[in-house]
């Protein structure tokens, strides 16, 4: 069965740093553009970064643009967010994703993808 699974979140004080991962198993993980999208209580599914296929370009939201890196490991079929200088703004549930098409442009709408893992919940208490 094709899957993601995110694991490393939980709850940080403002300013602190956590380090999300996501784990591909039966996927051809090296030929997929992958996102990370957060939902906070209430609101939408927000987009936060996306990384191509090969890791040589990445883009982020605006609202997390200098503060979180993501990165993958094509060897290890794993994706990774690291978060940094976290605020309570940052709650929310967030969900790794495969984009819908191998080797596709990358994008940032939630649409475009078409595998999510079941997500991790960060909480940042202030």
């Amino acid at each position: 069965q094709v899957q993601l699974v995110e694991s490393g979140g939980g709850l940080v004080q403002a300013g602190g740093s956590l380090r999300l991962s996501c784990a591909a198993s039966r996927l051809t993980f090296s030929s997929y553009n992958m996102g990370w999208f957060r939902q906070a209580p209430g609101k939408g599914r927000d987009f936060v970064a996306a990384i191509n296929y090969n890791g040589a370009r990445t883009y982020y939201g605006d609202s997390v643009k200098g503060r979180f890196t993501i990165s993958r490991d094509n060897a290890k079929n794993s994706v990774y967010l690291q978060m940094n200088s976290v605020k309570p703004e940052d709650t929310a549930v967030y969900y790794c994703a495969a984009h819908a098409r191998q080797f596709a442009v990358v994008t940032t709408t939630a649409t475009d993808f078409s595998l999510w893992g079941q997500g991790t919940q960060v909480t940042v208490s202030s």
